[in-house]
């Protein structure tokens, strides 16, 4: 007897191809209007499948980008960035969010029906676009359940995924080059935390996010600081327990973020539309090094030092409204 997934619709078998797709493309579409839809989708789908840990790993970085989204209505960049850079910001963060998961989701539910059907529907990831690379490795954790390895290919491929069409693209690469992202680059201010309901913050950063190789490093460090067993359950705890609203006020007690407003009362949602999709894989070799293990980072619990640079940034936002009052067209303002 067959499982019913209530989340997920049910396709009988005997459905031709093209209404597979159909219906996949359909959930995708549902689910991929806004940072809020996204992080719920990864986490229904962890429930339902706690095999594929990056589906959690996904929403709780969804969390983080939903955050970011936010700091940008709220007080603590509001007098370092022009509208325009805030508006460019947030762009550029959901575009790449947007991009991930019009490429994973659909991954997902492949994977979902397989397990539906008890046996490997990967043929439809062709029909998908999906990478070539993410079809081989999924056909290998079919047959391996391979937990780990699986979660660095998506690692992997998600920003290989989003290298050409928004790391580099012209539009968005005068985000990454602006003084200020130079600024917080260097401070490592671009980082991920995982909370807890006692007020723990865990967490990594990167430093140097334009490179590649230094995303893949940052995603396999959070996938073992996520899934150790002295952090897991905490973590768990505070995902299932608090609501995603966009809001640093999720965890913010103890933080300077409580400035932070829901995402949905201060953003619509943001029409995307596909653009000629390559295989990026068909393109770039895939390095050994991508899929070598990463040792738990010595220090993993960073609330201290997360708080310090929010101060610091902080700091700076109140130097800048200074600057501005003195100087109302300070290059500051003009350039970031």
């Amino acid at each position: 007897m067959k499982r019913i997934y209530p989340n997920i619709p049910f396709i009988g078998e005997d459905k031709p191809l093209c209404y597979w797709i159909k219906m996949i493309r359909a959930q995708v579409r549902d689910h991929n209007k806004d940072n809020i839809s996204r992080t719920m989708a990864y986490q229904g789908f962890f429930d339902l499948h706690r095999e594929v840990r990056w589906s959690l790993l996904a929403s709780l970085v969804s969390r983080n980008a939903g955050w970011n989204m936010t700091d940008l209505k709220g007080g603590i960049l509001g007098d370092l960035l022009s509208r325009r850079r805030r508006d460019d910001l947030f762009m550029t963060y959901e575009r790449a969010n947007w991009t991930i998961f019009e490429d994973a989701y659909p991954q997902l539910l492949v994977y979902h029906y397989s397990v539906q059907a008890g046996k490997g529907l990967f043929h439809l990831l062709d029909e998908l676009q999906v990478s070539s690379f993410m079809k081989t490795e999924w056909i290998y954790f079919w047959e391996h359940r391979d937990l780990g390895r699986l979660v660095t290919a998506l690692i992997v491929n998600e920003q290989n995924l989003i290298q050409e069409p928004v790391i580099l693209d012209p539009v968005y690469r005068r985000i990454f080059t602006s003084p200020l992202f130079l600024v917080e680059d260097r401070l490592h201010f671009s980082s991920v935390i995982f909370p807890t309901l006692d007020g723990r913050l865990y967490g990594a950063s990167v430093h140097g996010f334009r490179d590649l190789d230094n995303r893949i490093l940052l995603g396999k460090k959070l996938y073992r600081i996520l899934f150790h067993s002295d952090h897991f359950t905490d973590i768990m705890k505070w995902a299932d327990m608090v609501e995603p609203k966009g809001s640093r006020r999720e965890y913010a007690e103890g933080t300077t973020g409580s400035s932070s407003p829901d995402l949905r009362s201060v953003y619509e949602e943001v029409p995307h539309h596909l653009r000629d999709k390559r295989d990026w894989s068909k393109d770039r070799s895939v390095k050994n090094e991508w899929f070598d293990p990463v040792d738990l980072p010595s220090e993993v619990e960073i609330k201290s030092w997360f708080v310090h640079k929010e101060k610091l940034l902080m700091r700076m936002n109140g130097l800048a409204k200074c600057m501005k009052k003195l100087f109302p067209l300070s290059a500051l303002t003009r350039r970031s």
